[in-house]
């Protein structure tokens, strides 16, 4: 066989692969998304510089900021089981974070440093005084960072079972930007994302890591994850690489000495290693309280919201 016969079958099986992988992603992004769950609700929209960003107001009294974990599959919805009555003493803004939720989807690099101005603009800017924060897992580095660099934008701050400040310092490697460009690939990409997550593999993740008791775990939760995670032609995959490559991390033991706001930490207690995570930064400001909820693990607010509420009254209040 010539070379040129060869070439026209490599040619022919690559397209025919790329083809198929093109409309396998269409089906599972139709799939993914066509029961439009984030439609039913009521949004509105910060025109930011690096895309519009969705948030949900609501309440009276002083201001309170909750941001939901820096993941793919997380939105403002994470924090539907608490604002209700949370409302009932706080003006909630409730935020959808850049690549995540109702908010826009840029095809750049996602950084840290990125959702540190979008938290500080979006706080001088709307809510337009000092506020509280509420802020879950990966995105407590960038309030701490916000805090640092601002002291006048943030109050008291309540951090739900924080990212690891050792895994946050690893920087990036020309592996993890190989797998980066990779992820970031039109039609590959997509597949790859797609493989990675899906209702199983979210479903995995609820059972796994998110929640202490199955019981509580909802259908509901899991196709709101799931459409966050795939919405506008799933390009939330450019997050979702830069996270895996590592551009999301920074160092902010540096920055942790030049707070001095009232920190707090909330942990789900089934994980030995939440509680490891918040004495790393216990030990750079000693003056944090933490506090336990048992019989949860990643997302005490969502399975214990009652008890989550509490602590939240406790913690905020003026004697404290």
């Amino acid at each position: 066989m010539s070379i040129k016969k060869k070439l026209g079958y490599v040619a022919l099986f690559a397209g025919t692969t790329l083809g198929i992988m093109h409309a396998a992603n269409k089906v599972f992004n139709y799939l993914s998304t066509y029961e439009n769950h984030f439609g039913q609700e009521e949004y509105q929209y910060y025109n930011w510089r690096f895309g519009k960003i969705a948030y949900r107001k609501k309440g009276t009294g002083s201001p309170l900021l909750l941001i939901h974990n820096l993941n793919v599959c997380s939105s403002s919805d994470e924090w539907n089981r608490i604002t209700d009555k949370l409302s009932q003493n706080y003006t909630i803004y409730s935020i959808d974070l850049l690549g995540c939720g109702c908010s826009e989807r840029p095809f750049f690099t996602y950084t840290n440093f990125l959702y540190v101005q979008l938290i500080t603009d979006f706080i001088k800017n709307i809510i337009n005084s000092k506020t509280d924060v509420i802020v879950s897992g990966d995105s407590a580095p960038a309030v701490l960072m916000a805090c640092a660099n601002d002291s006048s934008i943030i109050n008291r701050v309540i951090m739900i079972n924080p990212q690891n400040i050792m895994k946050l310092a690893k920087n990036p490697t020309k592996r993890s930007t190989m797998i980066k460009y990779l992820l970031c690939a039109p039609v590959i990409g997509t597949f790859i994302y797609n493989i990675k997550i899906n209702k199983k593999t979210l479903s995995d993740k609820f059972r796994n890591c998110y929640y202490y008791n199955h019981n509580n775990i909802s259908e509901h939760d899991i196709l709101m994850c799931l459409e966050s995670s795939h919405r506008d032609r799933a390009h939330s995959k450019y997050l979702y690489a830069s996270q895996k490559s590592r551009f999301t991390n920074a160092n902010i033991i540096c920055c942790l000495n030049k707070i001095n706001n009232s920190i707090f930490i909330i942990t789900g207690k089934e994980n030995p290693e939440n509680e490891l995570s918040a004495n790393q930064y216990q030990n750079y400001i000693p003056s944090i309280e933490i506090i336990g909820i048992k019989g949860t693990k990643q997302l005490p607010h969502m399975e214990k919201p009652d008890e989550f509420i509490e602590q939240v009254n406790i913690l905020f209040s003026d004697e404290n």
